[in-house]
């Protein structure tokens, strides 16, 4: 049972690419009959925002959620990450420099309603430009995947570093066991949902992309390079993965039939 917390006002921002490497036009991929999109908008509903943004570049997405109690906003297509998307969008709409966006992905159709809150919740409670999630790594082919991002963190709960690579790198058992994991070692996957203030989601627009987060292909490495703090919580409840490929969005229908 997840637990109880007192929840702020906040705003989920959801950036909607239409053109991903892996699965072009992803948003509008159909799960259930209905559009990807249209799945992560009613998660975020769910959780309580006081607004639910869904932030493209293209206008098919907008035709798609034209009927559903969203507020759309069309910005350039030349973005470096979602967070530089959803900065576009501050400006934009408006958003008062203390106002708790969570930066929810696009390709997250099961993203429960509490860890949306968690997080919000998270930045308010750290004080720290930014807040995500985590949640223990239990196998170790997770670990060595290159698309689980793992997170290490200090012992005030901040994150050290996020990479694709194994960490912590547990020396001794590694070199007589690559197959399971150490049950001494806490492994992390970090969670792609973010919440900041609107003033630092603007601040950290201006910042150039930076070599750690070229090389890993991870915009939350800006921010550590730069020197903001990221406060890591744990996930309430299980996220299921997200849609990145063709083989993910067959997995999600099933997963959907099963209730």
């Amino acid at each position: 049972m997840p637990r109880a917390i007192s929840i702020p006002d906040f705003i989920v921002a959801i950036p909607a690419r239409y053109a991903s490497t892996r699965l072009p036009g992803k948003p509008l991929r159909l799960l259930g009959g209905e559009p990807l999109i249209a799945h992560v908008v009613r998660r975020a509903q769910t959780a309580g925002a006081t607004e639910v943004v869904v932030a493209t570049d293209d206008a098919r997405i907008a035709e798609a959620l034209r009927d559903t109690n969203v507020t759309l906003c069309m910005t350039r297509a030349d973005h470096a990450s979602g967070s530089d998307r959803l900065a576009e969008c501050a400006q934009a709409l408006h958003w008062p420099d203390d106002a708790i966006v969570v930066n929810l992905q696009g390709d997250e159709p099961f993203a429960p309603a509490s860890g949306i809150c968690e997080v919000a919740h998270a930045l308010q409670e750290d004080g720290t430009p930014m807040a995500t999630l985590a949640a223990q790594i239990e196998e170790a082919v997770q670990l060595f995947d290159p698309n689980v991002v793992k997170v290490v963190c200090d012992a005030r709960g901040h994150a050290l570093y996020f990479s694709r690579a194994p960490l912590p790198w547990a020396r001794d058992a590694f070199a007589h066991d690559r197959d399971a994991l150490p049950p001494n070692t806490k492994f992390m996957r970090h969670i792609g949902i973010y919440a900041y203030r609107a003033g630092f989601l603007k601040t950290f627009s201006t910042l150039k992309p930076t070599p750690l987060e070229r090389a890993e292909a991870l915009e939350q490495l800006r921010a550590l390079e730069y020197g903001h703090a990221i406060a890591v919580r744990a996930a309430p409840e299980p996220f299921p993965p997200g849609i990145d490929t063709p083989a993910d969005l067959e997995a999600a229908q099933r997963l959907l039939e099963r209730g």
